[in-house]
Formats: structure tokens, C-alpha cells, sequence
């Protein structure tokens, strides 16, 4: 039996449990810190954000700027914005990485898959054909094949 190591998923586990939204603290910090916090782009009414712990690479959450859990709290200029960052990422993943196919969708509720479960957020997960392999199923394991920062730096020239 050979072992995988993967520490990086131990900044997830803790995280998981701090108190607080990290989505609203991303959006309450200063432009300055956009790329630390792998913020690519700010809207006026949400902002799309680069997954820390990314299902795919480049893989993108749009939320609302807002603290707000359900669709039907969301106000018309934020589901109109919400869907156009979708639409302008969906564009520059295309162009920057090439993929074949997205999966776009919102997990609400913790039955449904959702992490953060009061501050509503839209995923964008790129997809290949033929990514899907052995290591998740095995090894509970994700191959990313290119650093956050890396892509970062790609897709936010891409977003201006």
C-alpha cells in the first residue's frame, strides 16, 4: 500500500468549522487583496471567485457581494449580475483552459452538497472529456494539474 499525501486538504478541514462567512470577508477586504484571496473579479452586486478547494481546475463560485442563503432573496440586479459573471467566466475558462464541457449549479442545503450553507454561491467546474479517473474513486484524491495562483494570474486579465 502506498500512501498520497495531500496537506493542503487540512487548511480545508479546519477551516470548514471557523466562525464566520469567507466569502463575506473576501468581499469586505480591500482591491489590494484580491489575489491573495483569489478574487478575479468584483461586480457591483457579486463577485466570482477562484475555488480554494477546487473539485476541477478553474474551478469559479459567483456569489452575491450580499449575506443572503435562498434564490428568492436575491434582488433582480443580483440574479441579473449573477448570471452575467457566470456568462463572462463561463467565456474566459474557454479561452484560457479549453475545456470541453462546464457544470454550472448551486447546492442549497446541506443535503444538497453544500459547504457553506448561508451565503448562497453559483460553481462553475470545468470539465474534460476523460477527466474523470481513478483518484477520486480509489483515493478520495483530486490531480490538479495547475497551481491557484498560476491560474489566477491567467483568467484575471481575461475577466477586466
Amino acid at each position: 500500500m502506498k500512501n498520497m499525501w495531500a496537506p493542503w486538504r487540512m487548511q480545508y478541514i479546519r477551516q470548514a468549522h471557523e466562525p464566520g462567512c469567507f466569502l463575506c470577508a473576501i468581499f469586505k477586504s480591500p482591491p489590494s487583496q484580491d489575489r491573495r484571496n483569489l478574487l478575479l473579479k468584483r461586480g457591483r452586486t457579486c463577485g466570482l471567485v477562484l475555488n480554494r478547494f477546487p473539485y476541477n481546475g478553474g474551478h469559479l463560485m459567483v456569489a452575491p457581494r450580499r449575506h443572503v442563503a435562498e434564490l428568492q432573496e436575491l434582488r433582480p440586479a443580483e440574479q441579473a449580475e449573477l448570471m452575467r459573471l457566470t456568462a463572462t467566466a463561463v467565456t474566459a475558462l474557454k479561452k484560457i483552459l479549453r475545456p470541453d464541457g462546464f457544470n454550472i449549479g448551486i447546492n442549497l442545503g446541506a443535503a444538497a452538497g453544500a459547504g457553506l450553507r448561508d451565503h448562497l454561491h453559483l460553481h462553475i467546474v470545468p470539465r474534460w472529456t476523460g477527466d474523470t479517473n481513478f483518484m477520486p474513486v480509489l483515493a478520495d484524491v483530486r490531480v490538479m494539474p495547475q497551481a491557484l495562483g498560476e491560474l489566477w494570474e491567467q483568467l484575471a486579465p481575461a475577466l477586466r
